[in-house]
């Protein structure tokens, strides 16, 4: 008992010290947990759910209802029940956001970057802003009027956004390397003055420092279904929150105290930890909308042994 108090203690402490946005924090709760087992849920449920985050009635209805306004979510009613399900076009979007969560960074290169060139039509020019916020996301930055580079972008992702900004087919995509026959400058030193990596890893220095007193506790002793989505939840959304501007670039670019690594072995740690005590919770939670089969799925992510 002595330790179930002390973990609540950590929980309480870091509700009361840094507490989740509702809007955000359902869509973490969303696309880790009930994505997995067909994406719906019912409002009472989810209210239930919330709960444990000290997020209230109002805060989480008005919370889906901001969600259903800007696509995320659809509401369906049941009667006088009213549920909530992930919307179609936003599972693409949900995919590539949890991707970048769950894998792991330590990928090969081929030391080829990806430039994006946009022209001067008045189509391309008009989306330039919301364009340029995607590609951000994604990792690119503008090194150039009209110019976004990036050293290992996922070619998927950057499909999708082309797609959502009616742009497929309007920019010029190419690859580029260093040209060893002319010295000149390496694309590399791009990286000094256009990627702001400092920010991103003291983002993940502070992820470590507020989960590593959790892992004596997890490893130690059995953790209570409540507890452990809980924790699972707010795991999820602090490195999600931490990766949000991380540009996930090739190892070697990478600067030697980079944190991005220990972070993910961390929130993978724990998150096998508290996945299964989670799992029980979520059972009951989701009642008839659970879906077992999505065991599968779940133990796919951080490469997580059955």
């Amino acid at each position: 008992m002595p330790t179930a108090l002390k973990i609540q203690e950590w929980i309480d402490q870091q509700l009361k010290s840094d507490p989740p946005r509702a809007k955000s924090l359902v869509m973490t709760v969303f696309g880790d947990a009930i994505a997995p087992h067909g994406g719906s849920i019912w409002l009472g449920s989810l209210i239930s759910l919330m709960g444990h985050f000290e997020i209230s009635d109002r805060l989480v209805r008005t919370s889906v209802f901001r969600l259903a306004e800007e696509g995320w979510l659809e509401a369906r009613r049941d009667g006088r029940r009213s549920s909530y399900q992930l919307a179609e076009s936003s599972y693409a979007r949900l995919q590539h956001a949890y991707k970048r969560v769950y894998a792991s960074q330590n990928t090969d290169w081929d030391q080829h970057w990806t430039l994006l060139i946009m022209n001067s039509d008045d189509n391309v020019a008009g989306n330039r802003a919301s364009l340029k916020k995607e590609l951000s996301w994604a990792g690119f930055r503008m090194i150039n009027t009209g110019i976004f580079a990036h050293p290992q972008a996922d070619m998927t992702v950057l499909e999708d956004i082309l797609k959502r900004n009616g742009l497929t087919d309007q920019l010029i995509i190419c690859n580029a390397t260093d040209n060893e026959k002319i010295q000149g400058r390496p694309l590399s030193s791009l990286i000094a003055t256009h990627w702001q990596l400092d920010e991103v890893n003291a983002s993940y220095q502070h992820f470590i420092a507020t989960f590593s007193p959790l892992s004596a506790l997890l490893d130690r002793y059995e953790l209570a279904e409540q507890a452990a989505f809980t924790i699972r939840s707010l795991l999820i959304h602090s490195f999600r929150r931490a990766q949000l501007h991380d540009p996930h670039l090739p190892l070697s670019l990478r600067p030697d105290d980079w944190m991005g690594e220990q972070a993910y072995l961390l929130c993978r740690q724990l998150y096998q930890t508290c996945m299964v005590p989670a799992e029980e919770l979520l059972k009951t939670a989701l009642d008839q909308n659970y879906r077992s089969e999505a065991w599968l799925h779940l133990r796919k992510r951080f490469e997580i042994a059955a």
